[in-house]
């Protein structure tokens, strides 16, 4: 009897978990499938294939007016992969990507085409949006938008210790405040104390005809790129790039910019290629309450661990337990975390060890971590972030009992 192959799905291949990939399986690369398939600006709807990109949707939609409601910092994902990961981003008023979607269809493992919604093979939807293609593959997706605003943008100098009582006030509690994203010092003079926050604020007093042109180059990638190279590399580079981002952040003082360009993060300058060594994205969401301790023990675990963190990015995403795999348990603050690691078996095993010594803080202050990263948390970590795992993974045995949907993030967290 032939041996049916399994099939794992890729689409722009940024997971680093092994969710794309899988031993004697075949690859799925989606990319090509990024038609528009159906598209209604009166209702705000649009319907396009899993393998467009988030740049796709904002090309075609920005000249009826309209944006996207939620997605990463970056526009370069597929619209397949960001489902599978459940994505967020800088809107603080749409939660994470799942409250966007309208509708989907899933090829699953019996070959049956399935349309799948809120209402219709209902059960499948909290578990194919955030499962990292174990139940199928999304072909294309039925996507809420809004309409492309113009923004000012307001940056304020914050502290941790003060940052969550900040944000309730200045942020979240006033209605034109649409994005919002903010950084930490990683420097080694203001060491995870200081803090920048960039407001998007509606501007209904400019109009958007003659603002709306999509930014399509970056600007300053080789000079930035230079400094953050340096940032990787020594305690000076560090203080030296957070000062030039202080003089970055005044520059941004209000600077007038669409929804759809805010929504089209420059990140070029963070290329890197280096034999040995790689940049590896780690995510922490903790319950807004518990940001400033978690903060003070995430600083304690680094002053001990050989970890080389580059960068930190604060996002908030709204409670929203609709996902099998939530993250969001509660109002959460997202601490996107570069870090600069080797990737010898020693140098690995160490990176792994600070990680899961991080991730004991986090799970301490209710939090919870993102899935598409590295597989270094531990299985227990993996059970007390998710607790719905069980049911998620007994869900995967029903819809696909012969594996034929497959890869490392099932094999690593499935446990015996």
């Amino acid at each position: 009897m032939k041996k049916t192959l399994a099939l794992s799905i890729a689409g722009q291949r940024h997971s680093q978990g092994g969710h794309t990939y899988y031993k004697d399986s075949i690859v799925v690369d989606m990319t090509a499938y990024r038609r528009v398939l159906a598209f209604d600006p009166e209702q705000k709807k649009i319907r396009i294939q899993a393998g467009a990109t988030w740049q796709d949707v904002q090309d075609y939609v920005n000249a009826y007016g309209l944006a996207v409601k939620t997605m990463q910092s970056q526009n370069i994902f597929t619209i397949g992969g960001s489902l599978s990961v459940n994505a967020h981003g800088r809107d603080i008023r749409n939660g994470s990507l799942i409250k966007r979607v309208e509708s989907f269809r899933l090829l699953v493992a019996d070959g049956r085409i399935l349309n799948v919604s809120r209402t219709e093979n209902a059960d499948l939807f909290p578990l194919a949006i955030g499962g990292y293609g174990l139940f199928g593959i999304i072909l294309d997706v039925t996507l809420s938008l809004t309409d492309n605003e113009m923004y000012r943008i307001a940056i304020d100098h914050v502290d941790v210790e003060s940052y969550s009582r900040y944000f309730a006030e200045k942020v979240k509690g006033n209605p034109d405040v649409r994005l919002h994203i903010a950084r930490i010092s990683v420097a080694p003079a203001h060491f995870l104390t200081e803090m920048y926050a960039i407001n998007y604020l509606s501007d209904p007093s400019v109009p958007l005809e003659g603002h709306d042109r999509l930014k399509t180059r970056e600007t300053g990638v080789i000079p930035t790129k230079i400094m953050f190279n340096l940032n990787r590399s020594f305690g000076w580079g560090k203080d030296t790039l957070w000062s030039l981002q202080k003089r970055y952040f005044a520059k941004q003082q209000g600077m007038l910019v669409t929804r759809n360009n805010a929504m089209r993060s420059e990140s070029a300058f963070m290329a890197y290629r280096q034999a040995g060594r790689n940049d590896l994205l780690q995510e922490y969401f903790v319950p807004v309450q518990e940001f400033a301790g978690f903060v003070d023990d995430f600083r304690s675990v680094l002053q001990n661990e050989k970890l080389n963190l580059l960068n930190i990015t604060v996002r908030y995403v709204n409670h929203d337990e609709e996902a099998t795999l939530s993250y969001a348990k509660e109002d959460m603050f997202a601490l996107v975390c570069l870090f600069n690691v080797p990737l010898s078996q020693q140098g690995q095993a160490e990176a792994q060890s600070g990680i899961q010594n991080v991730l004991d803080r986090v799970i301490a202050h209710r939090g919870t971590y993102y899935l598409p990263y590295a597989a270094y948390p531990r299985l227990d970590q993996f059970r007390a972030a998710y607790p719905k795992q069980a049911a998620f993974f007994q869900k995967k045995e029903q819809y696909d009992p012969n594996h034929l949907f497959m890869n490392y993030f099932y094999t690593d967290y499935k446990g015996g």
